[in-house]
């Protein structure tokens, strides 16, 4: 029986780390949802997000205050994104769009820098840590800051759909990743709906640098973490919103699972690359993943 109950604590605590991964990768999808483009600056956004926000809190700001001068900073930032690169890359190939982020990651990982200092932050937003001992004899330990963290991941996941499926710039964003020139031959404000899927972009980026930053600290290997969203992506599909979330459950679990179960016919360390294996086969047998659209295309 305590193996038993063994196997469900560490099943949790993956897919709790799995939600973690999900907030990153819910920004890759909105940015590819509305451009068509992988954004590889989101990783980098992420971190110049927590920077910000616990820059001002080191500065004596209330965490509410500084939460608000972040979102403004991260709205600001897709402004002067859209106005000095994207609007000069409309119908652009793909590739090129993805060359564009990965000028603008660079960018501004160097003004984070610049601005913030590259030492490590501490930060505390008061989401608690303690541990939970369920089951007989408390035989199963549940950490409260990953339940948090599931729950913001959850909520965060349970808007954003309903924002996409009945809202009218939802329908907007889905248009203009199809075909830029087709949506402003109906009308549809290009530019707008960019500043408006990057601003979004930037507060899912702001959230998940704060749980981020909350267990690491901040820290510029943050930007890194992106990188366990790709699988993420890979599983869930592109396109796909609730996708971003059920990856990163699948992912979370997956590896803590391999690790503790298949990692000592390996030698240990499994749980580095098992995400990237199971990615690969997801590209060879479903490469649109789970929930993603299958793109056809008539030549």
């Amino acid at each position: 029986m305590s193996e038993l109950w063994f196997f469900f604590e560490v099943l949790l605590s993956g897919m709790f780390a799995g939600t973690m991964y999900s907030l990153v990768a819910l920004g890759f999808v909105l940015i590819f949802k509305a451009s068509g483009v992988f954004n590889f600056a989101q990783g980098t956004m992420v971190l110049f997000a927590a920077l910000c926000f616990v820059g001002f809190l080191e500065m004596g700001l209330p965490m509410v205050v500084a939460a608000l001068i972040a979102i403004a900073i991260m709205v600001a930032w897709a402004f002067t994104v859209e106005r000095l690169v994207l609007r000069h890359l409309v119908n652009q190939e793909p590739i090129i769009l993805f060359m564009a982020t990965i000028g603008v990651s660079f960018f501004l990982e160097g003004f984070g820098e610049f601005i913030w200092g590259g030492d490590v932050h501490p930060l505390n937003v008061g989401i608690p840590d303690d541990a939970w001992f369920v089951g007989p004899d408390g035989a199963m330990m549940i950490q409260q800051f990953d339940l948090s963290a599931a729950v913001i991941a959850g909520l965060l996941v349970t808007v954003l759909a309903l924002f996409f499926h009945y809202t009218r710039i939802g329908r907007a964003l889905r248009a203009v990743a199809d075909d830029h020139q087709a949506a402003l031959s109906v009308g549809i404000p290009l530019n707008q709906i960019w500043v408006i899927v990057w601003s979004v972009a930037g507060f899912v980026a702001l959230v998940a640098g704060i749980i981020w930053g909350s267990r690491l600290g901040v820290q510029f290997s943050l930007s890194i973490v992106a990188l366990k969203a790709l699988p993420v992506l890979i599983l869930g599909g592109f396109t796909s919103v609730p996708g971003a979330i059920v990856g990163g459950l699948i992912i979370g679990a997956g590896e803590k699972l391999a690790e503790i179960y298949i990692g000592p016919f390996f030698g240990g360390a499994i749980e580095e690359w098992f995400a990237y294996v199971l990615a690969m086969f997801f590209l060879l047998f479903r490469p649109q993943g789970l929930f993603g659209e299958r793109i056809i295309e008539r030549v």
